[in-house]
């Protein structure tokens, strides 16, 4: 009894598995093209053929309905997979009727079936002779002007597709860099990017198979006549005339019947390319596609019903076939209006079960870093030509920061401030303003870098950046504006030298903990043993961070962080003060430091502090390690500044910006007073300047 329970139980799950079987598209799929290709090798009666050319023909209307009422040639992606199919169908009806028309011509001009008997009475009305004029035209329209342009614009579209996809791919990593997508945002344009230029890449093949179609139904045409006159004549003792009408009239009418449907085709290719690749199998593709379009069926329902009571043609098979396309049409349609509705009644739901003002509030603490906010006039900038300069210009910032500087700037944030003046941008640096400014769209900033009065009509005004004197011109004035030795920029480049400066101002406040961990974790194999060594016995990652802050608040490159590290395992051996540990790595990196000083002219100009002002800074530290500061009296300090501020503005009217020159012990305090005044003046020590690099002293404090 248990042996017979358990073979019924495998019986019932081998038949519930043999009937799943079947229920797949991609099986049935399969069986369809293995009946194809053996009509190809076994002859079929006539009444099959009828069968076969009624769906040959529907087949087509389908494919030219369908192309007709997609949106865009993505919807249709199995396109080149169907116009195979199609293909193959024509061809292998077409060796059908040639063995019909060869081996039974004699028999009369039903030989080859009703559907071949009704078109070429149709369509030659009595005379074969119209009935080769007609084929002969219809061949002609398809292969040399259908066919030949449809591969064209096939070719054309898949070169112009692949030509571009390098500018498309820019596109999306610069709106990715400034953060207008998000990554998965990104990953599904890159996805459809591909689709479509595999979906072009695929027409311009697919379309070798509608002109090779149009040439072997031109080819099987003229060998069933000449075959067919050939037998009549010779084997069934068929007066020349009368082999030739029975012939001819079989031959074209096999040659309509296929030429039709390939012209179809070829229109809907033709559609299909003027106007990339789908996911899943195959079948479904195909028939999901077929099928999505109630409309396309609907009106193949009515060309199929047509052809069943024009006089002369099979009633039962196109009659079947409309009745079929028809009842698909109702249901898919039925199946729509449910699926909407259902989808409706579900975004309902969710809407009032929704409570939109209970937002969570961890949303509220995300802050951005770099947030960069337009006025209304100004959104222009990233719907433009001029958005992707600017979007692509904030992507080699990124890029230009973490290779001159090693740190690696956060994507920007850009987004609409209607609480702005039209044309008034504003730069945040972790949601507090670091700068703002206006622009002109369409115009240009034109400054003189000797700061004299522009000889040009416009708008004065400031440029953001650094404050300087300047005037906005029209686009007109470029040429004139450059030949006078004007520095002329576009509002995009304003925005991105603002947020340049602005980051670089900030690059010690946005370098955080995990950043910091982030560097680490991105040095190569060689360098962990000595990051294993360093952190955390010598000093902790939080330690680092500090250092590095100290290095970026000066303008000072991290990139060279294997240096550093070795700086921070010397220090650490004397003092843990981070201050003095952070001075000895600028020594470490005096190499570094001395070439970004170094002019154009090859030496670093330099101003020195005179031996009574290190006395006087010296004297006036006070406590020790961490709690040391400097108590200078207000009276000596504002004497300080003064006598630093003309030395400086003396030097810069003849052209020279030099470093201030310090002992290393009081560097940091000196520069802490520099930095109030003059944040973009260097103050180095003796310590940071590199044995071998050239020096030109211009002056003293």
């Amino acid at each position: 009894m248990t042996n017979q329970a358990n073979t019924a139980v495998e019986t019932t799950a081998g038949g519930t598995d043999f009937g799943q079987f079947f229920r797949r598209g991609e099986v049935w799929l399969g069986i369809a093209l293995m009946i194809i290709l053996t009509i190809l090798v076994v002859p079929i009666p006539p009444f099959v053929v009828d069968m076969g050319l009624a769906l040959s023909i529907t087949f087509s209307v389908i494919v030219l309905m369908t192309v007709l009422f997609i949106g865009k040639p993505l919807e249709f992606s199995s396109f080149p997979t169907v116009l195979l199919i199609a293909t193959l169908i024509r061809l292998s009806l077409n060796l059908g009727t040639t063995r019909l028309v060869l081996t039974h011509g004699n028999d009369g001009t039903d030989a080859a079936g009703h559907v071949v008997q009704a078109f070429a009475s149709l369509v030659m009305g009595g005379d074969f002779i119209i009935g080769v004029i007609v084929f002969a035209i219809l061949t002609i329209v398809n292969f040399v002007v259908i066919t030949k342009g449809s591969g064209r614009i096939a070719e054309v579209a898949a070169r112009f597709t692949l030509d571009a996809m390098p500018g498309k791919q820019m596109a999306i990593d610069a709106d990715l860099s400034s953060g207008l997508i998000n990554e998965d945002e990104a990953r599904k344009r890159r996805k459809e990017l591909e689709q479509e230029s595999n979906f072009f890449g695929s027409m311009d093949g697919a379309a070798k198979f509608v002109r090779g179609d149009a040439v072997a139904g031109l080819i099987i045409t003229l060998i069933n006549v000449v075959g067919g006159i050939t037998i009549g004549a010779l084997r069934h003792d068929m007066p020349i005339l009368q082999a030739a009408d029975t012939y001819v009239r079989l031959s074209v009418g096999d040659g309509l019947v296929t030429q039709i449907p390939a012209l179809l085709v070829s229109v809907a290719a033709g559609m299909l390319v003027s106007k990339t690749t789908s996911t899943g199998s195959t079948d479904k593709a195909l028939f999901g596609q077929l099928s999505g379009y109630p409309g396309a069926l609907g009106i193949s329902s009515g060309v199929l019903f047509l052809f069943a009571i024009v006089p002369g043609m099979p009633f039962l098979p196109f009659v079947t076939l409309s009745g079929i396309a028809g009842y698909a049409a109702y249901t898919t349609a039925r199946l729509q209006k449910e699926r909407a509705e259902q989808e409706s009644d579900k975004a309902e739901t969710k809407g009032k079960s929704a409570t939109p003002s209970e937002e969570p509030i961890s949303k509220s603490l995300s802050i951005d870093l770099v947030r960069l906010e337009l006025g209304y006039a100004l959104l222009g900038l990233i719907n433009s030509e001029a958005g992707q300069r600017l979007t692509d210009q904030i992507k080699g910032l990124r890029r230009q920061l973490a290779g001159d500087m090693g740190f690696v700037m956060p994507a920007v944030r850009i987004q609409d401030n209607l609480q702005l003046p039209a044309n008034a941008y504003v730069i945040r640096i972790k949601e507090i303003e670091a700068g703002r400014g206006e622009l002109r769209p369409g115009m240009l900033l034109v400054m003189d870098p000797r700061g004299n009065p522009i000889a040009l009509p416009g708008e004065a005004t400031t440029e953001p950046t650094f404050g300087l004197p300047a005037m906005w011109v029209d686009v007109t004035y470029r040429e004139e504006a450059m030949f006078k030795g004007y520095t002329v920029v576009d509002p995009p480049t304003v925005i991105t030298t603002h947020l340049t400066e602005l980051i670089k101002d900030n690059m010690a406040e946005m370098l955080s903990y995990a950043e910091t961990q982030k560097l680490l974790d991105e040095l190569n194999k060689e360098q962990q043993k000595l990051i294993a060594d360093v952190i955390p016995s010598q000093v902790t990652l939080s330690g680092l961070q500090r250092v590095l802050q100290h290095l970026l608040a000066e303008r000072i490159s991290v990139r060279d962080l294997p240096t550093i590290l070795e700086g921070i395992s010397e220090a650490t051996g004397i003092t843990r003060n981070l201050s003095s540990i952070a001075e000895h790595v600028r020594s470490r990196l005096a190499r570094q430091i001395s070439d970004s000083n170094t002019n154009e002219m090859g030496y670093i100009p330099l101003l020195t502090l005179s031996p009574e002002w290190e006395q006087s800074f010296a004297e006036s530290i006070i406590g020790e390690g961490d709690a040391r500061q400097l108590a200078m009296p207000p009276s000596r300090l504002q004497q300080f500044i003064t006598q630093v501020r003309q030395i400086y503005d003396k030097l810069a009217a003849v052209g020279e910006s030099p470093v201030l020159l310090t002992t290393p012990g009081v560097r940091p305090f000196v520069r802490s007073v520099v930095e109030r005044f003059r944040p973009s003046t260097t103050v180095l020590s003796q310590n940071e300047i590199y044995a071998k690099a050239k020096i030109k002293t211009l002056g003293q404090i």
